[in-house]
């Protein structure tokens, strides 16, 4: 068993031909954006016999840029024990081809963009007030910056977790 870089081309070829395309990214980037007839499963909840058929056809995983992939390869090839295709530049490079996707509107941003808006504002906010009105607010940007840090360690975002909750961000 391999792990072999597809360009968009040939995968759009091998779609045709009937190999199955897997979609890494989380359900809003999904929802917002996909490739026609790709199927989502995402990386958070990846288990390895979810894909069944893996031993008649082949598979194609993507995600948005191809990083995701990358780093996750083995993960995405374990149970599987034919060769496993990444779709090279992931959705990014697809896109540059030419190659269609189908696109919903109305929907919101991605959660880590909106996590993104949401600590730089806050941090912003955190100095301008500091400078303005008084200096305790500048714990106000230490506060988002140390929450960031635990994220990036921890692994968990407690500010996503909240926006998940968030009327704009529940599926429909």
């Amino acid at each position: 068993m391999a792990v072999i870089d597809v360009k968009p081309l040939t995968a759009q070829q091998w779609l045709a031909e009937g190999a199955l395309l897997v979609d890494i990214r989380e359900p809003d980037e999904y929802a917002r954006e996909h490739i026609a007839n790709a199927r989502s499963a995402p990386l958070s909840r990846w288990q390895p016999d979810q894909l069944p058929e893996a031993a008649t056809r082949k598979i194609i995983f993507h995600c948005k840029s191809g990083q995701r992939t990358r780093q996750n390869a083995a993960h995405l090839a374990s149970g599987i024990s034919s060769d496993v295709y990444l779709l090279e530049g992931g959705l990014d490079a697809w896109k540059q081809a030419g190659l269609p996707t189908r696109k919903v509107a109305g929907q919101p941003l991605e959660l880590m963009r909106q996590v993104q808006i949401i600590a730089g504002s806050l941090t912003l906010l955190g100095v301008l007030l500091g400078f303005t009105l008084s200096p305790a607010f500048f714990w106000l940007s230490g506060f988002v910056g140390a929450g960031l840090l635990f994220a990036g360690i921890s692994g968990f975002c407690g500010m996503a977790r909240l926006l998940m909750l968030m009327p704009w961000n529940r599926p429909k």
